[in-house]
């Protein structure tokens, strides 16, 4: 059973790291941000204090028996909070009535910590339990009280959850509208799970009969499977713009390689050089900036005569005009990368001309879909035999 929440609270762990922004060393600075890290961390502390294993530990450090129920306990009711302080500032609204729920849900939840940590002061629990503390101690007096108001602390919680996030889906769509059904579906894992076999093995216990192994052996897995299909749908509507942006960061990279092996020669263009951990927009924005201050070096040796012919060929095959353009770029950028390997003579009609006239302007390259298309331009001037020999 360690091994299961053990799992379980790494991969949430992982889940709070990766929403943090601009990596984990800094702080969150929204309100949402904070909140969705705080409610997936904690549900990772929920699972890591619950396995056994913690638990032997903690009793074993406080020299206090069973004293690590009341720190799962809490740390349980303080993951309900967060869930629904989540919710709300997910939600949205008002910021002052914002504050006002978000105020009332800590202060609510807060209290029953408090009781918690009281009612397990007030009772007499002197034998170790590690995985059957709640029928064990079902019918002990203040350990009962402190099991049951962790449990209703909880199932209001999801019950809650339940109905807004149906509620809500209702009304909206894409990625929220699966988020919330997400996280509507783990809480039902969770009801169905956790609270019900946990609140029927304990009132078996007060009936006098034994129905343990729903507290000991069904409970773990479903809130394990329950909580991580809950925290994805928090995460996915967050994570995954931002994965789709570095899928296609990473494609535009593989894109401009072509080019960058043409204009790289430049002497003074910035050689991209990203750290092993940078991610996908990272490395694109350094190969970007090395490929226009290469490109500002190209264009004084643009042979205007090459691009010229290039264009009316490209025009006369049925490229269209601005498909056409880019071609005729390409072989110009070809034709200025090959001099800048093997500097010769600038010939009459390059992009500096002898009659003073205007050099030619960078080409149309200010975005990323641009810079691509002059890349992918490249793969074209094979078929064009005059620039090529030209260039070549």
């Amino acid at each position: 059973m360690s091994l299961v929440v053990y799992v379980a609270a790494a991969v949430l762990a992982t889940a709070a790291l990766l929403l943090i922004p601009a990596g984990p060393r800094l702080l969150p600075r929204t309100p949402l941000t904070t909140s969705t890290c705080v409610a997936v961390a904690l549900g990772a502390c929920c699972f890591a204090c619950s396995a056994p294993a913690t638990l032997a530990t903690v009793n074993e450090l406080t020299g206090v028996p069973n004293f690590g129920a009341p720190l799962t306990y809490s740390t349980i009711s303080a993951y309900s909070a967060s869930l629904l302080v989540l919710l709300i500032n997910w939600r949205g609204g008002p910021p002052g009535e914002v504050r006002r729920m978000v105020s009332r849900i800590v202060a609510a939840y807060g209290l029953l910590i408090v009781a918690i940590i009281v009612l397990f002061a007030l009772a007499d629990a002197p034998v170790e339990r590690l995985r059957d503390l709640d029928t064990y101690y079902a019918r002990t007096p203040y350990m009962r009280e402190m099991i049951s108001l962790y449990l209703i602390g909880h199932a209001v919680c999801a019950v809650i959850m339940i109905v807004v996030c149906l509620r809500w889906s209702r009304t909206v769509g894409g990625l929220l509208r699966t988020g919330l059904r997400l996280i509507m579906w783990g809480l039902v894992l969770d009801v169905a799970g956790f609270e019900l076999t946990k609140i029927t093995a304990v009132a078996a216990r007060w009936a006098g009969g034994d129905l343990d192994w729903l507290s000991t052996s069904v409970a773990p897995p479903v809130v394990s499977l329950g909580a991580l299909v809950c925290s994805l749908g928090f995460v996915l509507p967050r994570l995954l713009p931002a994965a789709r942006g570095h899928w296609d960061s990473a494609k535009d990279c593989r894109e401009l390689r072509p080019l960058w092996e043409e204009v790289k020669a430049v002497t003074t263009a910035p050689k991209p050089s990203p750290a092993w951990w940078q991610l996908p927009k990272s490395r694109l924005q350094m190969l970007e900036l090395a490929i226009h201050d290469a490109l500002l070096q190209l264009v004084p040796a643009f042979d205007l005569g090459l691009g010229r012919r290039v264009l009316a060929c490209a025009t006369s095959r049925g490229h269209a005009p601005d498909e056409a353009r880019v071609i005729s770029e390409a072989a110009m950028v070809v034709g200025a990368a090959e001099e800048a390997r093997s500097p010769a003579p600038v010939p009459h009609d390059a992009g500096v001309e002898r009659d003073g006239r205007d050099r030619y302007p960078l080409p149309a390259t200010s975005g990323t879909k641009e810079l691509v298309r002059l890349a992918q331009a490249l793969a074209l001037l094979p078929h064009f035999h005059e620039s090529r020999a030209t260039v070549r």
